[in-house]
């Protein structure tokens, strides 16, 4: 079975609340029930057993989406990725483990809308190590009061995540900070918004220094290129001059009338030379 299982609406309309209400009032499965249907899926690829899984699992994933609420994101968007959790869970699922489905699926659950909450709470992602993904979820429930961290608890909340001080330090800065346009919206006013990074970071484009080096790796280049193409046979060297360098290009049965051969020795000619080409251009 593959992870995208296709599950029927249970909503018409849509609706977040509607489908909520639906969710809640799918039935719950005994722990037989659910015994018996882990062992068609796992035996049988019995998708229709997948379903009934996690129909019955959605208000798991709701009440657990709710949880992450906090972070400004669409709750319909924390439901659908907990249901991409949980539906990985139900694959993975061993009904001889000894375990009910929801104890095995809150995990897969949990990664999936953590996985998006770090991809969407902001433009540049915050968290990328292992560490900084542990603080991003508990720095704020460890704050004991509003403002900066002290050095105490700094160093105790380090301790009792098993991360640097430093690393706590930066993710407090991070988790602060808010995204910035790079320039104005339009119709803002300019006097009552803060400096937008456009109207004062440098355009560096045309510092001569940076004129001058980007003319030399061009000229550099070019020479590369032109010497590459002395390494090629002649009938080569001017079907690919034809073909890209010249202010008009010729087209390949342009060129299989000037040469006496088909279009597709033409092609076939172009495609050996090319490989030659980037092969002298990148020894």
């Amino acid at each position: 079975m593959n992870d995208d299982i296709t599950l029927p609406a249970i909503v018409p309309t849509g609706n977040i609340e509607s489908y909520i209400s639906a969710a809640y009032r799918m039935p719950m499965l005994s722990a037989a029930e659910e015994h018996e249907l882990a062992v068609r899926l796992r035996d049988n690829n019995d998708l229709e057993a997948a379903r009934q899984l996690i129909m019955s699992h959605l208000r798991f994933v709701i009440k657990i989406a709710r949880g992450y609420s906090g972070y400004g994101l669409p709750l319909p968007d924390l439901i659908q990725e907990g249901t991409v959790g949980l539906m990985k869970a139900v694959r993975r699922f061993d009904p001889d483990m000894g375990v009910r489905l929801v104890s095995f699926a809150v995990h897969w659950i949990k990664a999936e809308i953590h996985e998006f909450v770090l991809r969407n709470w902001r433009i540049v992602k915050v968290a990328t190590t292992k560490a900084q993904r542990k603080l991003f979820f508990n720095l704020r429930s460890s704050k004991k009061r509003l403002g900066w961290f002290t050095r105490e608890e700094v160093e105790d909340v380090a301790q009792e995540l098993g991360v640097e001080p430093e690393t706590v330090l930066q993710m407090e800065a991070r988790l602060s900070n808010h995204d910035l346009a790079f320039d104005s919206s339009p119709g803002s006013d300019d006097d009552s918004t803060p400096g937008s990074p456009v109207s004062y970071l440098p355009d560096l484009r045309m510092e001569p220094s940076a004129q001058l080096e980007r003319l030399d790796t061009e000229e550099k280049e070019k020479a590369q290129l032109y010497h590459a193409l002395e390494g090629l046979d002649e009938r080569s060297r001017d079907i690919l001059q034809a073909r890209w360098l010249s202010e008009r290009k010729s087209t390949l049965h342009e060129l299989a009338d000037r040469y006496g051969v088909s279009a597709e020795r033409i092609r076939q000619i172009e495609k050996a030379a090319m490989k030659k080409l980037k092969l002298q251009l990148a020894a």
